[in-house]
């Protein structure tokens, strides 16, 4: 006899199919004896039931009335489509996350509704869909399933950003499970894929002269020596005022980040408030833009702090000022944080280097300060880390290349003051 259809199988003397509902595998028998015309007629109703499971409109009860599965099954979860669920889990989530955080939340739920289909009942969903849309994410390819819309095909995404993706994704699908809309996640057994381990890629002296003399104005040449010369985040500079700069003793007090535009809060991580100490290159660099915005006028904004609801007044005399580099002199108060990136990419144009991100400039301040020998632990401090677990597991190469100076510290030290050898004991005393 001919081999069984996918999903058949012989039960004692009939057959039965087997189909994914739910997140689980579920048997129904179809009480006929087992016969090559009933095996494709089994066949053909498994093919309709995943079908029916596709496009969200499987009715167990009606399709096997006289299941075991209905009559014992545990209550069913609630019908509700992927974008009636978003939108629940999304207003939901704001009281606990930042402004910044939600919009990157609705974005990647957005894409992953699209690709496995927004119209679905999540009951529908099952770990085969999360399959097809990790490899979907991947490869660019905008067909799920049954599901096509006419759209151009997008380049694929990243193994990090589609483990982000899908990580926003399954939290979701748990608040469903959470909430008795679903009785198990379609994730179960799903892992993050494995990614290769992104090594910094820092400017070079050779280069950052060159950055610096290509620079179109003075602000520009300012903004990024500070930024180089103190790891700063760029949303940190942003929002950085001269009240947050002690001119005696040169140091900087982060307390603010601008992650979205207009939308000021605190800095990323609690360990981001801090105060760091200023090289001279730095100094040098903010003593150089006194002359533009120092006596500037102070404004009043407005920073959303962790707690929900909770806003804090700064008045702020912004140190870099769209304004000053503008033609007509009608620029902001202050940067959004992206225009940075464009005024990075430009000056690398002029200056013949070749194309890195812009947050490459806090990887050449921790690159060139581990070269130079600096504490780890001080490191992680200026650069607002928790502790300097970071620094060693992102910089170690940097660390390492270091290893022979600091055979010459430990040998000029041991040899100053080692104490002497004892000397063996003379046996004829």
């Amino acid at each position: 006899m001919t081999k069984y259809p996918t999903g058949v199988e012989a039960h004692g003397e009939s057959l039965r199919i087997w189909f994914m509902y739910n997140g689980r595998r579920h048997r129904e028998n179809l009480g006929v004896p087992d016969t090559l015309k009933n095996r494709r007629m089994a066949g053909e109703l498994r093919a309709s039931v995943c079908f029916a499971i596709k496009m969200g409109t499987f009715d167990y009860a009606l399709q096997f009335p006289n299941s075991s599965t209905i009559n014992h099954k545990p209550a069913q979860g609630k019908d509700i489509t992927i974008t009636e669920l978003a939108e629940k889990w999304l207003d939901l989530k704001s009281t606990e996350i930042t402004k910044n955080a939600l919009n990157r939340y609705t974005s990647y739920i957005d894409v992953c509704a699209f690709l496995i289909g927004s119209s679905r009942n999540i009951s529908s969903v099952l770990y085969e869909d999360i399959l097809s849309l990790r490899k979907l994410l991947l490869t660019g390819n905008q067909i799920c399933g049954t599901h096509q819309k006419n759209r151009n095909k997008k380049k694929g995404r990243s193994v990090r950003t589609v483990n982000v993706y899908l990580s926003c994704f399954k939290a979701m699908m748990e608040f469903a499970v959470n909430c008795g809309y679903l009785q198990s996640s379609p994730f179960t057994g799903i892992k993050p894929l494995k990614r290769a381990k992104t090594e910094p890629d820092p400017l070079t002296r050779e280069e950052f002269t060159r950055f610096i003399a290509c620079c179109s104005n003075a602000q520009i040449r300012n903004l990024w020596t500070l930024a180089v010369s103190t790891g700063m985040r760029h949303g940190e500079l942003c929002a950085l005022s001269w009240e947050d700069i002690d001119t005696r003793n040169w140091t900087i007090t982060v307390r603010r980040n601008l992650p979205i535009k207009d939308h000021f809060t605190p800095p990323k991580t609690t360990s981001g408030v801090r105060t760091i100490a200023l090289t001279i290159p730095a100094i040098n660099a903010l003593k150089s833009q006194m002359l533009y915005t120092k006596m500037s006028r102070p404004v009043e904004v407005d920073v959303h702090l962790r707690e929900y609801g909770r806003v804090r007044k700064d008045l702020c005399s912004f140190v870099f000022k769209p304004q000053q580099s503008s033609n007509n002199g009608t620029g902001g108060e202050w940067y959004a944080p992206g225009s940075f990136g464009t005024t990075w990419n430009s000056t690398l144009k002029r200056a013949g280097i070749r194309h890195r991100k812009a947050y490459e400039s806090r990887h050449t301040f921790a690159c060139w300060a581990l070269s130079a020998g600096a504490n780890p632990n001080f490191i992680a401090e200026q650069m607002g880390h928790t502790s300097a677990q970071m620094v060693y597991t992102v910089y170690g190469k940097w660390m390492a290349d270091n290893n022979s100076s600091q055979i010459d510290i430990l040998n000029a030290t041991f040899t100053q003051n080692a104490p002497s050898m004892p000397h063996a004991v003379n046996s004829s005393h």
